[in-house]
């Protein structure tokens, strides 16, 4: 039942996205490079509406109307949504958003629903049962060195005000991988590690509604997770490594030792 509501959300997101991009939507914005539409707000009502009629007793963590990552929980359950990962993407029409949620059990993601409706891609995981595109079990890729792999990551809304480190440890991956991308969500990012399109993933300056459903579909497609110094991964701690395993050490290396100006 619960795999089934989160599926059943993000389909109706990705409804409410696709009919809004013809109909027109308002633009806001909430730092100076970081915008908000009204789709996300219908997004995330939607999401919080279903969510109290089936589950009233759950906590629901979401970007837009939450008071933030460390509001105080009230049951063992909390379902975390990103109404509209990419949002910047969105509002300037280019075809690379999706809505992700997560429904933790005890502080751990249990599932997992991520929904591209551009390409019609759902992604789904389940914590023991696997991970899946469109029904089709997803498994990591089988690259075993940086130079052979094909990396992503993603900038900070605050990136004009670290710049330098930030482009020093873009370039330190760029001078030892094949190539490195970045698409601007990091939901789908995640998702693509899983399915083996891409080798590995970092970030920092993340939320966990930005991770939680994409982390749990990576684990369960066989790859692995950690803090970008090698720690637990912790959807609260705002960074991560995603990877196929084989290269995880060679990426936590070059984050290591990734000049750190300032």
């Amino acid at each position: 039942m619960f795999l089934a509501t989160a599926v059943e959300i993000v389909l109706r997101a990705g409804e409410i996205q696709m009919s809004r991009r013809e109909s027109g939507f308002h633009i806001d914005k909430k730092g100076t490079i970081d915008l908000v539409t009204e789709v996300d707000l219908e997004c995330e009502n939607m999401c919080r509406a279903l969510l109290a009629e089936r589950f009233p007793e759950h906590d629901i963590l979401a970007e837009e109307l939450s008071s933030g990552p460390g509001q105080p929980r009230t049951s063992r359950f909390r379902w975390v949504f990103d109404p509209l990962d990419g949002t910047t993407n969105y509002a300037h029409g280019l075809p690379v958003f999706c809505a992700s949620l997560a429904l933790e059990i005890d502080g751990r993601a249990e599932v997992g629903a991520i929904y591209d409706p551009t390409r019609k891609e759902l992604f789904t995981g389940e914590r023991g049962q696997g991970a899946f595109v469109n029904g089709r079990r997803l498994r990591v890729s089988e690259t075993a060195s940086l130079l052979d792999a094909l990396l992503v990551t993603g900038f900070p809304y605050d990136v004009h005000q670290k710049l330098v480190p930030l482009l020093a440890m873009f370039g330190a991956f760029l001078g030892q991988a094949r190539a490195v991308r970045r698409l601007g969500s990091a939901a789908l990012d995640l998702c693509y590690v899983a399915a083996g399109r891409f080798d590995g993933f970092w970030e920092q300056t993340l939320k966990p509604w930005d991770v939680a459903a994409g982390a749990l579909i990576v684990e369960e497609a066989g790859g692995r997770i950690t803090g970008m110094d090698g720690s637990r991964f912790d959807p609260a701690a705002a960074h991560l490594v995603a990877s196929n395993g084989q290269i995880h050490a060679a990426m936590l290396d070059v984050i290591q030792y990734a000049p750190q100006q300032t």
